[in-house]
């Protein structure tokens, strides 16, 4: 970087931009301290004269930053060139959010409350987007309203979508309902797609305030309705990665089909020890193996995983594509790896009787659950069984004699497993962990990759066995790393907010329960009031409510612990071949034991920051992604069923109606408010219900009713229910008003509706 100007101002990031870039420029951090302590905005010349950039490639290479500085949105040019501060400006940025009726909301970088964006707005970006905005009022709602001043990022490149020719005119209709604009097709852009087809349009221009966005067709995914399109449209319109690059193939097909010799070398060898594997019976990529041992005062688990970190390098095309990924996506009948198969299936994989590369967390654990040490190590390993859930359930409960005598050699570690779960499950409730074991459920498919049927998951005490042990091992991981301080991700999991508490208590309340901890409780509080919902009715609902009142779980390298779980430190240690933040926690393991320098300066920690929120995005898409191709399918289940009645129960309550969950075949449905009767119906959600203002009708989270099956839109993966009967009669359980006096129309948060906007399509699962 030039500097002639000896009064010219210091750069405090002086030493990170010489050891990063072979010819540094100001950093963004002097751009940001000039122009704060100026309090005025510069041209770039008056701000290349000030920081004494100087010769054409310096002042070139400044541009881009500044450029770069605009789009990340830490700085604002006016329409005069001038350069200013945006925080200074009263600008916020953030992404946007749409929604299906046309309006959106600016969801704020920094947090806080959000933005609303009127359509007029909206016009020129795209759900997804980054923008700039300024406050210009507050609307009828009582809600900011924002302006969007510029597009910082524009997050689509393509969009998925049925082509529509109409008036000689081709257009895109986005499958995904928070776009709201048609994509222009222009004449020749269509190639060979047809009218009514589902394609890809590559967009070739975004939208602006004077034009729609414009695209080609890069793609015709078939026809509507096709079996398996629903699958290739959750793919394209959440742009998960699915075709390996060509460096990415040719490194795998590089990798041996076994471990090299001398990749067993300085590892502890394990290959004797009875080390065993306990998955699904689908599964493929054997992440994880587990061995026991009783001891005087105690045990010794072992929890072995796959040493994914010795062949995929930092940096390395592996690397960044399995980055780019994030995580392995689980699709009905289909699977996106993180990894190419030659590692997920084979060289990384744990599979029986072949010789494995894997990172150990060795553990004493005491009688009472207490790990008292454990330390960490790698080493060779040799699968000595591969088990299903269902075939270890069978040994150590049924007492399967068939299975026992074919599994001898590694009986005893599995006794000695059992034993030990046994304890780890009885400090977990005395730990106070908010065990929540709400129903899951599994789809069945016919030949033709249909639903047959959806049955309900059952879980047995060989799942709850390897839970336990790889909880274990991920706490001993979070321990390791917040004690040497180093760099990591840690899964985190805050409380529940100020406004969740408030509106839990009040539900509670109603209900005759009471929730400890004052304005701080933890997890031992929620345990505690679990333990009182025993043999109570109404203990599935409590539990829906408690599971709502709680944030999701997220990667992020500041770690202020597991709320759930109860843990002070936590971290993603035993699924590395399918969860980059696990591939990112043994190579700081490695480093830790290594006993290597570790870095913690300001620019590792933004570093790992940016990775957290990244693995958290990739985890966020591949939920959306599953859930849209589940809805979609259990939508098409149920278009031979229309006209048919069935018993639900009332798993969702909105301002908009009802969601009836169908008991028996588990599809989840709206009743519309418009569909509840001649009636006007506030929506209280403090207690989860909507009540009817001239009958007095109630319609509460939990309630069973008959419903008919209505309307099925597939395009929008939505089914619509009427009412047939339920416990108030025709028009629901009747309030009674001596119990609740809350509900008039100055009730906090009450909503007088009888019509209101559409609804998400399904609600998030809360993840661990």
């Amino acid at each position: 970087m030039s500097n002639p100007n000896k009064d010219a101002p210091v750069d405090p990031m002086i030493d990170r931009e010489t050891r990063t870039y072979k010819f540094p420029v100001p950093s963004r951090e002097m751009v940001l301290d000039h122009l704060g302590a100026i309090g005025e905005q510069q041209a770039f010349k008056e701000i290349c004269r000030a920081l004494a950039v100087t010769g054409e490639r310096d002042i070139e290479a400044f541009g881009r930053r500044l450029r770069a500085m605009e789009r990340d949105g830490q700085l604002f040019k006016n329409r005069r060139g001038r350069y200013g501060v945006a925080a200074k400006m009263d600008m916020i940025c953030g992404r946007v959010m749409g929604h299906a009726d046309g309006f959106g909301f600016l969801i704020p970088d920094e947090g806080g409350e959000d933005l609303f964006l009127a359509p007029r707005d909206m016009r020129q970006v795209l759900h997804g987007d980054r923008a700039m905005a300024r406050v210009v009022g507050v609307d009828h709602r009582g809600r900011r309203q924002g302006a969007i001043v510029e597009v910082l990022e524009h997050h689509h490149h393509s969009i998925v979508g049925r082509l529509i020719n109409e008036n000689g005119m081709d257009f895109v209709v986005p499958d995904d309902k928070r776009i709201t604009q048609d994509i222009l097709i222009p004449p020749g852009e269509r190639g060979d797609a047809q009218h009514g087809q589902i394609v890809v349009a590559r967009i070739v221009a975004q939208p602006s305030r004077r034009s729609r966005p414009a695209g080609r067709i890069s793609e015709v995914l078939g026809d509507h309705m096709a079996p398996g399109l629903e699958v290739e449209i959750a793919i394209r319109k959440h742009e998960i990665p699915v075709q390996w690059p060509e460096a990415v193939s040719a490194a795998a097909d590089a990798l041996p089909a076994q471990v090299p010799e001398d990749q067993k070398q300085n590892r502890q060898d394990l290959r004797d020890l009875a080390l065993v594997t306990i998955d699904g019976v689908d599964s493929r990529d054997f992440d994880d193996a587990v061995y026991c041992e009783s001891k005087m005062n105690g045990y010794r688990l072992i929890v072995a995983i796959a040493d994914v970190s010795s062949y995929v390098q930092p940096n390395s095309d592996l690397d960044q594509e399995a980055y780019q990924r994030g995580n392995s996506v689980y699709f009905p009948l289909r699977v996106i790896p993180m990894l190419p198969e030659a590692l997920s299936n084979g060289l990384c994989s744990l599979n029986p009787d072949v010789d494995r590369l894997c990172v150990v967390c060795d553990m004493d654990i005491d009688q009472q659950g207490i790990v008292k040490g454990f330390r960490f190590y790698e080493a060779v390993m040799r699968s000595q069984a591969r088990l299903t859930y269902n075939q270890a359930a069978a040994i150590l409960i049924d007492k399967d004699q068939g299975l026992i005598e074919r599994h001898r050699p590694v009986l005893s570690s599995l006794y000695a497993l059992y034993d030990l779960y046994k304890i780890l499950r009885a400090a977990r409730h005395k730990r106070g962990a908010v065990d929540l074991d709400l129903p899951e459920t599994r789809i069945v498919y016919d030949d033709n990759k249909r639903i047959e049927c959806i049955v309900p998951t059952v879980r047995n005490d060989a799942h709850r066995l390897i839970e336990e042990c790889m909880l274990a091992a991920n706490v001993c991981a979070a321990d390791l790393l917040a004690k040497h301080k180093h760099p990591s991700l840690y899964r985190i999991h805050e409380g529940p907010s100020a406004d969740k508490l408030e509106d839990l208590r009040s539900f509670l309340g109603e209900l005759g329960l009471h929730l400890g901890g004052g304005d701080k409780p933890d997890s031992k509080d929620y345990g505690n009031l679990i333990d009182q919902l025993e043999g109570r009715s109404d203990i599935a609902l409590v539990q829906t409510v408690l599971l709502r009142s709680l944030s999701q779980a997220m990667y992020s390298p500041d770690n202020v612990g597991h709320f759930a779980l109860g843990y002070v430190n936590y971290t993603h240690f035993t699924s590395p071949i399918r969860r980059y933040p696990d591939l990112m926690v043994h190579r700081a393991i490695k480093h830790v034991i290594s006993g290597k320098p570790i870095a913690k300066d300001k620019e590792t920690q933004a570093s790992v920051n940016q990775q957290g929120e990244h693995c958290s995005m990739t985890e966020r898409r591949a939920d959306d992604a599953t859930r849209d191709v589940i809805g979609w399918l259990k939508a098409e289940f149920m278009m031979g069923k229309v006209g048919e009645v069935f018993e639900g129960k009332i798993t969702g309550v909105t301002g908009f109606g009802i969601f009836v969950e169908l008991k028996e075949i588990f599809v989840e449905g709206l009743v519309h408010v418009t569909a509840l009767g001649n009636d006007y119906y506030h929506f209280d959600p403090a207690h989860h219900r909507l009540i009817g203002e001239h009958t007095a009708n109630v319609f509460r989270l939990g309630d069973e009713l008959k419903v008919k099956v209505v309307r099925v839109d597939l395009d929008e993966a939505r089914i619509d229910f009427e009412i047939e009967s339920s416990p108030g009669g025709e028009g629901g359980r009747k309030r009674n008003p001596k119990r609740d006096k809350r509900t008039k129309k100055t009730k906090k948060g009450a909503k007088r509706v009888k019509k209101s906007g559409r609804a998400p399509k399904e609600r998030k699962r809360r993840k661990r």
